[in-house]
């Protein structure tokens, strides 16, 4: 699973919880549907400031977005992401 499936996943579970459409959630984020429908596929991710909007409209916290995403460090100094499949 990438990074962008693993936040798609998140976003629609938070989305869902708070028993709003991918057209209000657009509504409410002042973003086009068409995005929301593409984070929602795992075909974007978000900026920063659009990371921010999605809390404020689904009322709940970036982490929970974020959740079974993190960045390791390698020996060599480069890195990766490591994402949970569930």
């Amino acid at each position: 699973m990438s990074v962008a499936e693993r936040f798609a996943a998140n976003l629609k579970r938070c989305r869902e919880r708070a028993g709003i459409t991918q057209a209000e959630l657009a509504r409410r984020t002042e973003l086009d549907a068409t995005k929301i429908s593409f984070f929602e596929r795992g075909k974007r991710t978000p900026r920063l400031d659009t990371l921010v909007k999605l809390t404020g409209a689904l009322d709940c916290r970036a982490d929970e977005l974020m959740a079974g995403m993190s960045w390791s460090r390698n020996s060599n100094a480069y890195g990766s992401f490591e994402v949970d499949d569930a």
